[in-house]
């Protein structure tokens, strides 16, 4: 853990760097068509910054440390959800200190219910919903039916204060907001490149913290406090487990075993392939089902390419070549069937080999495996099974606890 807050200490460090005034890089506003884009810089200008005054000599490497730091939500870009760097002219912005991962942030999917109804509330085409959004929306309005009435109402009180603000500055804060939820809630198929989560080595520094949520303080165990007073009857707080009961917005969960998945583990491989692969357990599972059905090599293209991103960069030229011999080149042992646009633009990639040589791909093959064998999985007995099977414990355990309570009863072990 010491490693991690080092490395949060050192990314902040090099983030308050580029910002300084005199040293790094210039911030400023940009006319655009009838509109100005304020405190904006661009990709190029990160990655010439992080060339320069690093003395980083390969370009593709200065841009891989920038998209480790922008994965963590230092600097986002202000067309998309996508945090990653890029370099070119695509704009980016800073994120406020308020939202830096060293702040232990925790936030539940009450916030994010929050947060959503919020922009719901604004009539501006650049906070509408993404499609994904909208459906987490839903699934948590259904999830929290019961205090909804409490979460739409600390909304309007936030809208209500920032529509006091200035035009500029609100527009600044509500990018700001957005990029901190891109982190905590990031866009399904997104690569999560933060595989050794810094931010919880962080929170196990000290086991005893005060857990923050984004729009309010609560002691570790204990209700938060909202901005909002409302009745007592809605203040309860939603927990992770309220939630994964019922709605399927990624939460960040800690280690778990392997061998003997919960119920409710195996239940949120079903609601997506992104939730199956992201679990060690899913993904061990799924690649099984497709080693029955003889299409193992998609699943292990995928994740070549997954490691891929995460080579150090002298191995990546090798390792590059390595994939496309196995999965692409002409009698490939595992040949993948790959459209003629992606094939052509990963060849076209590997005249010059880096660790995103192969995006197209690999989004194709995921889309791929999303609509034909991912489908095929859920309706399959090796998956049915599983979700039956531990149905059934909890069924057991379940009837076992009313045995042993009526039982203590009886005697008068029971008030």
């Amino acid at each position: 853990s010491q490693w991690c807050i080092g490395t949060l200490q050192f990314i902040e460090d090099i983030v308050t760097r580029i910002q300084d005034e005199t040293e790094g890089v210039p911030i400023r506003t940009v006319k655009s068509f009838m509109t100005k884009i304020p405190s904006v810089v661009t990709g190029t200008d990160i990655v010439q910054w992080l060339i320069k005054d690093l003395s980083i000599e390969d370009p593709a490497e200065a841009m891989h440390m920038g998209s480790l730091i922008a994965a963590q939500g230092y600097f986002f870009p202000i067309s998309d959800h996508v945090l990653s760097l890029k370099d070119d002219g695509t704009f980016y912005r800073f994120q406020a200190p308020y939202f830096w991962p060293s702040n232990c942030w925790e936030p539940e999917n009450t916030d994010y219910a929050i947060y959503l109804c919020k922009r719901t509330m604004q009539n501006k085409t650049r906070l509408e919903l993404a499609d994904y959004e909208a459906e987490n929306l839903a699934r948590l309005q259904r999830a929290f039916s019961r205090k909804w009435e409490f979460i739409y109402m600390q909304a309007e009180a936030q809208v209500k204060i920032d529509r006091k603000r200035d035009k500029s500055e609100r527009k600044i804060l509500d990018s700001q907001e957005r990029a901190f939820w891109d982190v905590h809630r990031p866009v399904p198929g997104c690569v999560n490149t933060t595989e050794m989560d810094i931010r919880k080595c962080r929170r196990m520094k000290n086991p005893h913290r005060v857990k923050k949520s984004v729009y309010g303080l609560a002691e570790e165990g204990t209700q938060s406090q909202s901005p909002v007073q409302t009745p007592s009857h809605h203040c309860r707080k939603g927990t992770k487990e309220d939630v994964e009961k019922e709605v399927n917005v990624p939460y960040c969960a800690g280690d778990e075993s392997l061998k003997e998945p919960s119920q409710q583990r195996v239940k949120k491989w079903g609601f997506s392939l992104e939730e199956a692969l992201k679990d060690p357990a899913g993904q061990e599972l799924f690649l099984k089902f497709l080693e029955s059905e003889f299409s193992s090599e998609n699943l292990r293209f995928w994740l070549a390419v997954q490691d891929l991103k995460r080579m150090p960069q002298q191995e990546v030229g090798q390792r590059a070549q390595d994939i496309w011999a196995e999965f692409l080149a002409e009698g490939a042992p595992s040949s993948i069937n790959l459209d003629s646009h992606s094939y052509e633009r990963t060849s076209q990639n590997l005249k010059d080999p880096g660790r995103y040589s192969y995006e197209d791909a690999q989004d194709h093959i995921y889309k791929l495996m999303k609509s034909d064998s991912y489908t095929r999985f859920l309706r399959s007995n090796v998956y049915q099974d599983l979700l039956m099977a531990r149905k059934k414990v909890l069924k057991r355990l379940s009837s076992l606890c009313r045995f042993v309570y009526y039982s203590a009863k009886e005697r008068g072990g029971v008030m």
